[in-house]
């Protein structure tokens, strides 16, 4: 009874203990991924085959994602047999904001878990958001020039199949009202001979076109200096950046004021160093390790990927290599079976022999649909669900037993019985 009092009181005090000040993230709320992966471990389907390989997935999409360049679209198929996941790695530019639709079928009983994480080198991914996928589009602001790291995968057990687009626009307004304007020079552009560099953008338009706030927040300086004539500087909201605006003819707003996107700062002009060049607005971004490149940030152009164009009847089958490839450091033989998951607008994102993903130009495939050849078993052999020794075997083929020979891995062949099951057995028994 001591006892049991002693340790009531010990929880008592950890609890209180903990929720006065408890180290960041030891109760963060979990994600939707996270609170099923606990689920499926603590009743136990984890140590199941079909459970570990569903984890094993999981992993293997953030450690080993298949890179990719925005805009980009990718669909693709997920069979309740084969537990996996999608990994696909990309780049984007600071103030870019992507745009992420996920269309997925059937529309009920299939949920699928659409992560976005930030890449390490030498670390593990970094978690961001989950995408509502009861939405349309979900966004994302990328605040740091990095890589990311999208993450799909379905519940245990279930078959769906999927279409994921992701777009790439501004998160700002842009800074000039009206249609007539022009960027003139960019980041980067020489300045004073080679004297020093551009930081900023140039946006020319009619003298005395307004300009406006590119986002909510505070004015925090408006004066005239003698490099940027009449200007205003702009705090935006919850952002660790301030907006310039700077040549402009006449300033409309003043020190402190708080304003709305799209609210009227001031007009175009070509006051300070800019006397002899046609109005336009200096717009510049600054942060705390310095100017950064603003056109990304409002870039009204938005870079939609294309529609699917190659042939989309080889998903969810398998095919084999019509020769044989050499990327990087693997080699793939011809007549090597792959088994096709995904597609983009240009290649086929099939699963090799060994489990890891591959993209695949689709000239490269063809169809198993007509065999290799036909040939008698030399003895009796298990048909395999991988090429392996210590594979699982699906069922038993008797001596003399006739198979069609569809493709070939290491040292064995890849076939199909008589009753339409496919599967591995040795060469050897060939």
């Amino acid at each position: 009874m001591q006892q049991l009092k002693f340790l009531t009181r010990l929880c008592v005090v950890f609890i209180f203990c903990f929720s006065c000040k408890s180290p960041a993230g030891l109760f963060k709320k979990q994600s939707a991924h996270e609170q099923y992966s606990k689920k499926v471990s603590d009743a136990g389907l984890k140590a199941t085959s079909m459970g570990n390989l569903w984890f094993v997935a999981a992993d293997k999409a953030l450690s080993q994602p298949i890179s990719v360049t925005l805009p980009y679209r990718q669909i693709g198929y997920f069979a309740a047999d084969k537990p996996r996941a999608v990994g696909l790695q990309f780049s984007a530019n600071r103030g870019e904001k992507l745009i992420f639709q996920l269309d997925k079928n059937p529309k009920i009983n299939f949920s699928i878990f659409a992560e976005l994480w930030q890449a390490s080198p030498s670390n593990t991914p970094s978690f961001l958001m989950a995408f509502d996928t009861i939405q349309i589009e979900t966004t994302y602001v990328v605040e740091d020039e990095t890589n990311f790291i999208i993450r799909l995968q379905p519940e245990l057990l279930r078959s769906g199949d999927y279409e994921l687009s992701i777009s790439v626009g501004p998160s700002l307004t842009f800074p000039i009202a009206g249609k007539v304007s022009n960027i003139g020079s960019i980041w980067g552009d020489n300045r004073d001979a080679g004297a020093r560099r551009h930081e900023g953008i140039d946006i020319f338009a009619p003298k005395r076109t307004p300009v406006v706030a590119a986002y909510d927040g505070v004015v925090n300086r408006v004066n005239e200096t003698n490099i940027g004539g009449k200007v205003v500087w702009l705090r935006p909201k919850s952002k660790n950046l301030n907006l310039y605006y700077a040549h402009l003819d006449e300033q409309l707003v003043s020190d402190g004021q708080r304003v709305s996107a799209g609210d009227t700062l001031g007009l175009i002009g070509n006051t300070g160093n800019a006397r002899t060049t046609p109005p336009h607005l200096h717009f510049g971004i600054y942060g705390f390790g310095g100017a950064i490149d603003p056109l990304p940030f409002v870039n009204t152009v938005v870079k939609k990927p294309e529609q699917i164009k190659i042939s989309i009847g080889q998903l969810n089958r398998f095919v084999r290599t019509n020769r044989k490839i050499v990327t990087g450091m693997n080699t793939i033989e011809k007549n090597t079976p792959l088994f096709v998951s995904d597609a983009n607008q240009e290649f086929y994102i099939a699963v090799l022999p060994d489990g890891n993903d591959f993209r695949i130009n689709q000239n490269f495939i063809q169809s198993v649909d007509n065999q290799l050849n036909t040939v008698s078993l030399n003895d009796s052999i298990n048909l395999l669900d991988h090429p392996s020794p210590d594979a699982g075997r699906k069922s038993a083929l008797t001596k003399k037993s006739s198979v069609k020979v569809l493709g070939y891995y290491q040292e064995f062949a890849f076939v199909e019985t008589t009753q339409g099951d496919q599967g591995w057995i040795p060469k050897a028994s060939l």
